[in-house]
């Protein structure tokens, strides 16, 4: 078994409208030199299989056919047995 930790964020060439609702958030509070504000998703679960390969595989399908939207959003995963 393996825990999985992916994280999903939009394309850098993507606009972040929660990005630029947090940033113009940030400058109202007077957090000034505050830019560049991104906003992802943090995803884990458990994968329950023994082959590393195998899981890798089916990762990296989940993840493109459920967790991120292939047109504007990019992933990285980590895995550790456990």
């Amino acid at each position: 078994m393996y825990k999985v930790t992916v994280i999903v964020k939009r394309r850098s060439t993507i606009l972040d409208p929660q990005g630029k609702a947090v940033e113009q958030g940030a400058k109202l509070l007077g957090y000034e030199n505050i830019s560049g504000t991104r906003i992802g998703k943090y995803i884990e679960f458990d994968v329950d299989m023994e082959n590393e390969t195998d899981a890798e595989e089916e990762v990296k399908q989940f993840c493109d056919k459920l967790l991120a939207n292939p047109n504007i959003e990019d992933f990285e995963f980590t895995m550790e047995k456990v």
